[in-house]
């Protein structure tokens, strides 16, 4: 069963198996071809790139305890994350802070997607999206609500971005120390906001975000 090109399959590749209790291959070994699975992270940060992967497992070397990455702990996360670099075929994509308000946080994001799938080092015949949205890579699709609890690629992929732009807004911390991004990882929280109450707002905000765009507005 496989998808139009370009077209949303929602949840249809689920009808008929059950699902383990986790991520399994299931949905990969029913579409019988070369699936790729692909997630973002840092959509709702305030700060910072939006980043996705896309990863296209090998059965045979799957490290175990791969999971949606929030369930994971962080050192869990990045051993976990160079055993998939090692044995899987990884894209990594990224759209800008630039390109997050020149458009919108959902445009970007599937921006990204499509970015990542392109650095495959080989096409994949077929991409599982977390969620219910198509972001139109091109290729047949399915949408996954929940995917990163249902399908080991869109677990894998969620691993792969989050410690991909955990260490990217990490390293940005280091220029701008005062708000904590390499605790909160450019999220709103407390401290994220009495910087920008203090420090005001970097070049890395997000200045089409409603609370960067308040503040904007409270300092013209």
């Amino acid at each position: 069963m496989t998808a139009a090109k370009g077209k949303t399959e929602p949840q249809a590749t689920l009808r008929g198996l059950d699902l383990p209790d986790g991520p399994s291959f299931l949905i990969e070994q029913r579409l019988g071809v070369r699936v790729a699975g692909t997630d973002e992270a840092g959509r709702g940060a305030w700060v910072g790139p939006v980043v996705a992967a896309a990863v296209v497992l090998d059965p045979a070397h799957t490290p175990p305890g791969i999971n949606d990455s929030k369930k994971i702990p962080k050192a869990r996360r990045a051993a976990l994350y160079d055993q998939i670099m090692t044995h899987a075929d990884v894209g990594v994509g990224q759209a800008s802070v630039e390109e997050i308000d020149t458009t919108n946080i959902l445009t970007a994001s599937f921006l990204a997607m499509r970015r990542a799938v392109a650095a495959l080092a080989t096409p994949p015949e077929h991409v599982l999206v977390d969620g219910n949205q198509n972001p139109r890579i091109g290729l047949p699709t399915s949408c996954i609500v929940r995917g990163d609890a249902l399908s080991l690629s869109i677990a894998a992929a969620s691993i792969v971005a989050k410690v991909t732009r955990d260490r990217i807004i990490a390293e940005a911390a280091r220029e701008y120390p005062d708000f904590g991004w390499d605790r909160n990882a450019g999220y709103g929280t407390a401290q994220h906001r009495r910087a920008l109450e203090l420090v005001g707002i970097t070049p890395l905000h997000r200045k089409s975000f409603s609370p960067i765009r308040k503040l904007m507005t409270q300092e013209s």
